[in-house]
């Protein structure tokens, strides 16, 4: 028999997630899946890797074509033990999420779920962060599950560049279809809010507000969202500038 193709899952909201969950479903009718995921949520994780201390890892749950393990380490962690440890032959596909909450725009540098998919491509394997625009716990990810697989499937027929994976959110509501698109330009703003405890002390806690450089612009993601589509971004680990690295050739140093 020909032999299925082996998906490593993680995603960054922690192993008990939900949308971890609907995402292995999902995975486990394209092939043999092994998740693993983080203890707990590691939102905003990035591409961080644990130094200061030891990585363990405990299977929770195993059978046919799947095994899962929690980590108490990063998103990016739990990839790098998969491939060096975990996983008894090179995956295939590296999936991440379902994320609860956008990633669109700048928020894919403080991804977690990015973090891991951007790992996964770091090995050369077709590697997919999927998200959805809903920060419920208990989201619904019936719509998003069906778009997952129909993405999936692509990239199994198509594969991907070496080192690129793809950026993924779905809308909440009804989807009126997909696009390919690029990040939208813009930032979080008045990130940091200084607060003041009970004893008087004052701390910190991460706030703001999302500032859009360029509203109502089709061709980018966050266009697309609004307009009840799928974004599909393509994602390069490359981040040469290449428009500064041109004019700096001129430069006199």
């Amino acid at each position: 028999m020909e032999e299925r193709p082996l998906i490593l899952i993680s995603n960054d909201d922690g192993v008990y997630a939900k949308g971890l969950k609907e995402l292995t479903d999902v995975m486990r009718l394209f092939g043999d899946v092994v998740v693993i995921a983080p203890e707990k949520a590691m939102s905003g994780k990035s591409s961080a890797i644990t130094v200061d201390e030891p990585l363990r890892v405990t299977k929770m749950e195993g059978g046919t074509g799947y095994l899962l393990y929690k980590c108490n380490g990063t998103p990016v962690d739990c990839v790098k033990v998969g491939f060096n440890h975990l996983l008894e032959r090179h995956p295939d596909f590296v999936v991440s999420g379902i994320n609860h909450g956008s990633n669109s725009s700048i928020s894919v540098v403080y991804s977690g779920t990015m973090g891991a998919a951007i790992e996964g491509s770091l090995h050369g394997v077709p590697s997919i962060g999927f998200s959805l625009c809903d920060f419920d716990p208990d989201a619904d990810f019936t719509r998003a599950k069906m778009w997952v697989a129909r993405i999936f499937q692509a990239v199994a027929e198509n594969g991907l560049p070496l080192y690129t994976c793809l950026n993924v959110n779905v809308p909440q509501g009804d989807i009126k279809g997909i696009e390919v698109c690029r990040q939208t330009a813009g930032k979080w703003v008045e990130e940091v809010e200084r607060r003041t405890d009970p004893h008087q002390r004052d701390y910190f806690w991460l706030a703001g507000s999302f500032k859009n450089f360029e509203p109502d612009t089709p061709g980018t993601d966050i266009f697309a969202l609004e307009n009840q589509k799928v974004s599909v971004v393509p994602v390069s680990v490359d981040m040469t500038c290449r428009e500064t690295f041109n004019q700096m050739k001129t430069w006199k140093f």
